[in-house]
């Protein structure tokens, strides 16, 4: 029997440097995809409907609060469980999938309580400074908390074990990495995103951004990457190693993002904009969906899906002043003024 075996030189797909792109050979020959434009334009008409279709991704409501929510949390080993506070004080364990709160709480943490109105608080910190935000280790004893400096506490001390300082104004988010314990990042109100390091007795690195970043989120999956939720209406993608400029700058909401978190699968992000509006965002997805309509938006189909959206009615209106603004901006800015960093510098 006669075996046909494809040999290769491996000094073709050997790079000289490290830096150099893998080599990679593709037959551009029409023959053998013959329906690709017919697939991509299938493509771009099916993105252009789900982007109308999805343009109010309302799922459900979950009442209950008498005042009005201020902060939600998860937790990690239990995704079905949501807890959420409000300006009265109640904080809510909710059920996602019946979208209940009256969840008994041995479902998620426990306890010999049967009713949520005997729960007691295990521990209670008291501190000289208000607290703006607490986030806490995804494994271990320590949670951080903001207010005017980062105070290191541990669930045995009525004190905290360790306070880092860098400059004189509030701190106003707070998060752990979730693959280094150790680390953790802030964002302060004068415009600033520090990163900390429990094992040292200085902060590590700082930037400075153009405008406040009002909350940072991890990738579960990349703990190297955070993105930062600004208050220019747009979220900054960086690398905790090079912190020079964004990998991806995130836009569409048409005013401040005030909150910010990743799925479990580090894939997706959702954010919370002043604008009263919620975004999921699938990034690869995402970005595939827009090249496609971008290449065939000439095209009927696609042009008359994309021209028609139903948005409401401040989002349309706020977005279209926004559009103006920004070509008149360009228009009326020198040139010279363009040419520095849109992303902030390092400290």
């Amino acid at each position: 029997m006669k075996v046909k075996v494809i040999s290769r030189s491996t000094d073709e797909f050997t790079r000289e440097r490290s830096q150099d792109l893998q080599r990679v050979y593709r037959n551009f020959d029409p023959n053998l995809r013959t329906q690709e434009k017919a697939i991509e334009y299938v493509r771009a008409v099916n993105a252009a409907k789900l982007e109308k279709i999805f343009a109010r991704p309302f799922v459900g409501a979950m009442d209950g609060h008498v005042d009005a929510v201020s902060c939600m949390a998860k937790n990690p080993n239990h995704l079905k469980g949501i807890f959420s506070g409000s300006m009265d004080g109640d904080i809510r364990l909710w059920d996602m999938a019946s979208r209940l709160w009256n969840v008994p709480l041995a479902n998620v943490m426990h306890s010999d309580d049967s009713s949520d109105n005997s729960a007691k608080p295990l521990a209670v910190y008291v501190w000289k400074n208000a607290f703006w935000a607490v986030d806490h280790q995804w494994e271990g004893n320590i949670f951080a908390t903001a207010g005017a400096q980062v105070d290191i506490w541990d669930h045995n001390r009525s004190q905290p074990v360790n306070s880092f300082e860098w400059g004189k104004d509030t701190v106003i988010s707070v998060r752990f990495n979730p693959g280094e314990p150790n680390i953790l990042a802030t964002s302060a109100s004068d415009r600033s995103i520090a990163i900390y390091d429990l094992r040292m007795s200085s902060p590590a690195r700082k930037l400075i951004m153009r405008t406040k970043t009002n909350s940072i989120a991890w990738n579960p999956m990349e703990p190297m990457n955070f993105t930062a939720a600004n208050e220019d209406c747009n979220c900054y993608s960086y690398d905790a190693r090079k912190l020079e400029e964004a990998k991806c700058v995130h836009k569409d909401h048409v005013s401040a993002v005030m909150d910010i978190d990743y799925s479990p699968t580090g894939r997706e992000f959702v954010t919370g904009s002043y604008d009263r509006t919620l975004l999921p965002r699938e990034r690869r997805k995402h970005e595939y969906q827009e090249a496609v309509k971008n290449r065939y938006k000439h095209l009927p189909e696609v042009k008359r899906i994309v021209r028609h959206r139903h948005l409401p009615k401040p989002i349309y209106k706020a977005t279209s002043l926004r559009q103006r603004k920004m070509r008149g901006d360009e228009l009326t800015v020198p040139q010279e003024a363009c040419q520095g960093s849109h992303y902030g510098k390092e400290e």
